[in-house]
Formats: C-alpha cells, structure tokens, sequence
C-alpha cells in the first residue's frame, strides 16, 4: 500500500497494534477530526482527557499529511518532558508501525534553541570568556575543581555525542559549566562562523528540513513566528500540544526588562571595542538614579525624568552599535558578536519602552531589601498577535486535557485570537476521557481547615499534610503555590517523619534536576516530591508511585501582578468580571491540570486532596469544581485517610522507569547505534556525576558553597523581580554561580509565584 492510498482507520490501526494498545473511542474521534481539519484546512480545538492517547491521535494524521504532501507537520509543546516524550518513546514506536502501511519508516526530528545546543566554535576557544583558560583542559586532575571537571566532561561528550543536545547528557551539569560551550542566537556568528560545518544547531535543522514530523516547543514556535528568522522550515500544520499554556509561553517570549545592570554590563562588554562605551556606563548610573524613585507596580505613563534616562540609554548604545559594526570581509570575531548582541538587546527594550505601545504594560520590579529596580514590559494581550502570526497560512490543531472551563471553549479561544470581528474559522470536540473518574479518585476538600492567609502554609494545613502522607505510605506529590511554601512544607515533613523513624523520603523541586527528581519519585512507593508550576503539569507517573496529589492553595495570580491587573481592568472597563474572567480562569486551568496528575491509567486509584476551604466555600467554587475531573468529591477526612491506607496496603508494585534515550540528529538512536556510541566513549577519561550536596539545604556552584540562608535570598529574590547582574553584585559572585544555583533550586529571577 503507498502513502497516498494509505487510509486513516489503516494507519490508526497499525499503530495502535504496533504499541500494543486497544481501540479508544475518543483517539479516534480525535485522530478523525485532526485529520478532517487538515484536510479542510480549518483550525481545531481538542479537549482529550488522561488516558485518551492524544498524541497518538495527531501525530498519525500528521505523518499521512506530511507523507502525502512532502513537507513536515510541527508539533509544538511547553514542557521538555512531552517533547522527550514524544521523541524518545511515541515516534519511534509509531514510525516502525506505520513502515509497513506506508512503504517507508516516517522520520522526525527534534529541534530546539541554540542555547540548548553545544557550541562547536566555543569548544575551540572561539568566544572569549571568563573562564575560557578552562577549554584548554586535558586529563582529569584530582585537583580541578567542580566547575572544571563539569567542562571536562563536556568536551569528552562533544566527542562522541551526535545531537550535542543538552538534555541528552546524564546527570546534567551547571548552567556556568554549560555557558563555556554554548551561545545564544544573538552571540551566533552565523554563516560566518569557522565551525559552521560542524555546527550542531545547524546540522539538526538542516536534518529537519527532511523528516515529516518536527518537534520543538512553544517559544521557539513562536520566536520563529513573531521575529521571521526562519528557523522553521516550510510547513503547512502546525500541532500544539498543552495549548492551555500557550499565551502564557508567547506572552514570555515577548515580555524584554531593562535594568541599570544590564546597561552597565552592556558597557562592559563593548569595552574596548568603543570609545563610547563608558557613555553607555554614565547612562546606566542615571537610569539606576530616576528607577530608584520610582513606586513598584505598573506605570500607567513614563514619568519625564525615566523618559530621558531611557533616552540616554537608547541614544549611547545606539552610538556604540555603529561602533561594533564588523567591517566588510573582517574575520569572524567572537567578542565583537557577544558584544553586540549585549548592547543590541539594551538598545531595543529601551527603544520598546519609550515607544509606549498601545496593549504594552510597563511595570517597575523593586527588591525594597537590597535596592535593586528592574523594568518590565509585556504585550496586555497576544491574542491579535497570535491570530496574525500562528493560524495565517497553516492549519492549527491546539490540544490539552484542559481547553474547556465552564463547560466552554470561549475563554481559551479569546485568549488566542479565535474570538471576534475577523477571527479565522475554527470548531472546538471534546472526546472525553477513558476513565471512570467516580469510581478511580475521590476529590476531598479539608473544609475545616482556616482559609490560607499571607504568612505561608499554616500549622493546621502542614498537619493535615502530615496525616494524609502517612496515610499514603508517601506516594504523594505536592503542588504548591510557591516555591517557598515547597521547601518548607519538605523541611517541616522531613523532620516529623524523622522523629518517629517513618520510612518516607521528601524530594523537593530544586535539589536535582526536575527529570531526575521524577524519575527517583516514581521508582519507590515511599517517597514523595514537593513542588511548584514545573510540576502541575507535564509529570506523568502512572500506578501505585502516585495515589494522591495535594494541592495547598488555590493557585491564583498575584494580586498585585502586573499584567494580571492589566487584563481584569481592561475586561471590568468592557462591562466583564475581571476577577472570573482572568484571576479564576487562570486558578481553573492551573487546578485541572494538577489534578490531572493523579490519574493516568485505567487501573489507577487515589485522592487529590485540596488544602484550601475555599474550594467549598467561595462563591466562585462552582466554577473552578466544574473545571476539574469529575471525581467523588468529598469533606468527610476519616473517610479519606482510611482510602488511603487500603489504598497503600493493597498497592501493587511500582512500574519500571525508564531512563532517558540516546539521540541521533533525526530522533532517538536505535539500540546498535547507541551502543556503538556508549562503546566509543568508553576509553575515554570522563569525570563522573557532579557531587551531591551535602544535604538539601546546601549545595555547590561554581566552587561557591551555599548555606540556607543565602537560599533564602536567592527565594526572596526571585519573588521580588531582582535582577541577575545586581544579585550577583548583592552576593559578590560571578552571574553564573548565581545562576547554577537558581537553576538547582527551580527560581527564575522575575517570574512572579503563584497565591495571595
């Protein structure tokens, strides 16, 4: 049978035989309504519960278009765990289903952004760097220090490794190490590059122009939309998975700040380079001046004196650009590249914030302890940005198990642009989920618990924390609204359990990587793992390793962010409810997605058990019960604690994990050619894993020994918008020390948490 003939139900059913699955109703309602829309060119939007095996349902219709028609389908997601997902576990075993059918194995690729790729031109000690002595290394020493053991191992992989993706390489190594082998697009020299041939990122998406399927994430789509660089090759579908989180991942890829570090470190870096480079110093120390008498919060209009420090800061900078021009057949030069690109991304957010765009919101972020002022701005909306970039000339396919709220499509839609006067035609299918919800998890409020306040989790909710993970035998994972109230809730549980001598361990997000923490989550029954926004979503641990989900708050904006306020005001000024159209959308989406956590099989059992009365008692209740899976809900504890001990007691063994695949340019390696791989870097003198830390509230970056209360800087921090270059200034350490180790601990230096 040949590609063209080849029909859907002959696809579908080859693959579903070929992964050793059955028939689902709602897989094949999908993969037919994904395979109508590509056909009729009409966008979708697909609600597919756990367990529907929506993946499946898109990427079979996606490689019969993309066979047929000789150019790839793209597949989008937001988290690095679907897209390993995909790669190394779906595709492979759908590809060698789909061979016979088709005639040929389709092929895919996975492609990502050259931060995530290593450098070949920086392995030779082609950028200069702060420690670029360190890329002269040879054999390992027994003396080098962790940081330099980290590059060693770096360069030993560059040997051998065949996609020189980052994630590829176990266990992982710092962000500081990472930074010696790698450039953003910005420092990228491109075409002029000595190393273009061997360029990694260029290779995999030279590669990718071939394959039928391409997977990358939502940023990089969007980077790729938004600022036509092309990085894409020419596609008519486009697939995106976890769509409930794609306005959030545009909104972020669009969102610039400005800081008077910033400005100085773009000075620095000119140096040399220009004889208006300590212009541009002079401009950051009176932007620093005039940011510093600013209120924190959202600036409705740019006061005079910040309009002419911006305008210093756009005009000096703009100066030194003439300056740091290459002059025509000049060789390749790295620091003038890395320098550029430092005072070209000064120059624009400055430029952006003068401009004074319509739906931009410009906001000041202050660490009132330390000083420090950062300058932010974010379109109010994507959605007309979304409309024009995303569905012009493509079919879009949005999916998630969350696309629905209230029993509507209507506020997801608006958000993207698919709503209102000119907006594209599109059709909206729920297919429902597999699982018998009722029967499989029971949802239990404690309603007799304080609403949560402002001061953290309270000793009544880490009680009734307690009693629930006891009763579990650990199996649990906790979703919490801050990263703060994580650590803590692990610290507190850590040492009641330790005094009676329970065998439970605590994980918490931060002290590995988040893969690895799953991993170690899903191999032991009694263990449990603590955790904020990277968790309530993409984490997939099946059988009796998770049988109940905590969830301490409902997980709404702050009150006081920004673009938040922005998008109520604007809703409340067109006769809406800002509150329910914004705050209470958002803490929907956030909440069905955590609860999602629980079940993800047929065969699963358990409880998610919400800390937050308020879930009973507030008057938006309603909307955000109807927005989860339709569980036995319940109040009644005793009930559930003894759940949860026939639930331990009756457990059955916990599932193989697997660990993570070997990657090819095109997708995962066959099983010769990862050994061949694993073979050829066997003689090799490699370092082994980075040490571990002498215990979870302490850890080592860059030869820096952390305490627990330099910690908690770093948490106040990245709650209060601090910039990078001024807490490292704060710390008196280098940028990535601080980094690395913001990076262990899961923090991003302003990005807001989540909760009152």
């Amino acid at each position: 049978m040949s590609a063209v003939t080849a029909s859907l139900d002959d696809l579908l059913h080859a693959a579903v035989g070929g992964i050793g699955g059955a028939d689902r109703p709602g897989q094949t309602r999908m993969a037919q309504a994904v395979d109508r829309a590509v056909e009729t060119g009409e966008h979708l939007l697909v609600q597919a519960g756990t367990g529907t095996g929506k993946s499946l349902a898109y990427l079979v219709p996606a490689v019969r278009h993309a066979v047929k028609a000789g150019q790839p389908a793209v597949v989008a997601t937001a988290t690095l765990a679907l897209q390993s997902q995909i790669v190394d576990r779906d595709l492979p075993r759908i590809a060698d289903a789909l061979a016979p059918v088709l005639g040929r194995r389709p092929t895919y690729a996975l492609v990502k952004g050259r931060r995530n790729y290593l450098c070949a031109h920086k392995l030779e000690g082609g950028f200069p760097d702060e420690d670029e002595s360190l890329m002269s290394l040879g054999q390992v020493d027994a003396r080098l220090s962790r940081l330099e053991q980290e590059v060693v191992r770096l360069r030993e992989w560059a040997d051998v490794t065949q996609s020189g993706d980052r994630d590829e390489l176990v266990p992982g190594v710092s962000e500081r190490a990472w930074r010696q082998v790698s450039v953003s697009a910005h420092e990228c020299l491109g075409s002029t590059c000595p190393a273009v041939a061997e360029c990694f990122v260029e290779r995999s998406r030279e590669a990718a122009k071939d394959v039928d399927v391409i997977v990358t994430n939502h940023s990089f789509m969007a980077i790729d939309a938004f600022e036509g660089r092309q990085m894409l090759p020419e596609h008519d579908v486009l697939v995106v998975d976890e769509a409930h989180e794609l306005v959030d991942r545009v909104t972020a890829t669009i969102t610039d700040e400005l800081s008077s570090g910033m400005v100085t470190a773009a000075g620095r870096r000119a140096g040399r380079l220009s004889d208006h480079a300590s212009d541009v110093e002079d401009a950051a120390v009176l932007l620093e001046d005039v940011v510093a008498g600013l209120d924190e919060g959202r600036l409705t209009g740019l006061p005079d004196a910040l309009v002419l420090a911006l305008e210093r800061v756009r005009d000096t900078t703009r100066r030194v650009q003439s300056d740091l021009k290459p002059q025509p057949g000049a060789e390749a030069d790295g620091a003038r590249q890395v320098a550029r690109a430092a005072v070209d991304e000064v120059n624009e957010n400055a430029a952006r914030i003068l401009e004074q765009r319509e739906l931009d919101v410009v906001w000041v972020g202050r660490d009132q302890r330390r000083g420090t002022t950062t300058l932010r701005v974010a379109p109010m909306s994507v959605a007309m940005l979304v409309r024009d970039r995303v569905f012009e000339d493509r079919t879009v396919v949005l999916t998630s198990a969350t696309l629905e709220l209230g029993g509507t499509f209507d506020a997801v839609a608006g958000t993207i642009g698919l709503r209102g006067d000119g907006a594209p035609s599109w059709q909206g299918l729920d297919v429902g989920s597999p699982f018998d919800y009722p029967r499989q998890a029971i949802a239990y409020v404690a309603k007799h618990l304080p609403p949560p306040g402002r001061d953290g989790t309270s000793g009544q909710a880490l009680d009734e924390l307690e009693a629930l993970v006891r009763a579990a035998g650990g199996r649990t994972l906790g979703l919490f609204s801050s990263m703060r109230a994580a650590q803590n809730a692990a610290e507190e549980l850590r040492a009641r359990l330790k005094a009676d001598g329970t065998d439970i361990e605590v994980l918490c997000q931060g002290e590995d990587q988040i893969s690895t923490l799953v991993r170690d989550f899903a191999r032991t029954a009694s263990t449990c793992l603590f955790g904020t926004l990277s968790l309530w979503q993409g984490v997939d641990v099946p059988g009796s390793s998770c049988q109940l989900v905590v969830i301490d708050r409902i997980p709404f904006p702050r009150p006081d962010d920004p673009l938040a306020s922005a998008r109520a005001e604007a809703v409340a000024r067109m006769g809406g409810n800002g509150f329910m159209a914004v705050s209470a959308t958002h803490a929907a989406l956030r909440l069905a997605q955590g609860a999602g956590r629980l079940v993800r099989r047929g065969d699963d059992r358990g409880v998610v058990a919400f800390l937050d009365s308020r879930m009973m008692t507030a008057r938006y209740a309603g909307f955000l019960q109807r927005s989860l899976p339709p569980f036995w809900p319940t109040t009644d504890r005793e009930l559930v604690l003894s759940a949860l001990r026939r639930l331990d007691e009756t457990a059955a063994p916990v599932l193989p994990v697997a660990e993570p695949a070997l990657r090819g340019l095109t997708g995962t390696l066959g099983a010769e050619a990862a050994a061949a791989v694993v073979a050829a870097a066997a003689p090799k003198p490699v370092a082994g894993p980075p040490p571990v830390a002498a215990s979870s509230r302490t850890a080592v970056t860059g030869g820096h020994a952390w305490t627990a209360e330099a910690d908690e800087e770093l948490r106040e921090a990245a709650d209060s918008g601090v910039d990078l270059d001024e807490l490292a200034e704060h710390l008196e350490l280098e940028p990535d020390v601080v980094a690395a180790r913001l990076e262990q601990l899961g923090l991003r230096l302003g990005e807001a948490t989540l909760g009152f």
